[in-house]
């Protein structure tokens, strides 16, 4: 995976080259404005990917920090959550 630098001009003169760019090589695409970063362009699956890796990441977290529970307990919560809910 590469990142690949782009003017803010681009963005709006090539969008649809920028859009190609992302989806074809699932690079980020980093606009400058006055040659200084200012927004990243993503494509879809690196969205999801990103949400996964935050998501392992507060995981492990809960881990080191003992903040773990039985599964079945969790698995009751949610079941009385969703009883609650349809029932409303």
């Amino acid at each position: 995976m590469g990142i690949n630098i782009r003017p803010s001009a681009d963005l709006r003169n090539h969008d649809h080259d920028i859009s190609k760019q992302c989806k074809e090589t699932s690079d980020a695409v980093i606009i400058t404005v006055n040659e200084r970063g200012d927004t990243a362009v993503l494509d879809n699956q690196m969205k999801s990917e990103l949400a996964l890796l935050r998501t392992l990441a507060d995981a492990e977290d809960d881990v080191k920090h003992d903040r773990t529970g039985l599964m079945q307990h969790s698995f009751d919560e949610l079941r009385n959550s969703l009883f609650k809910r349809s029932n409303d």
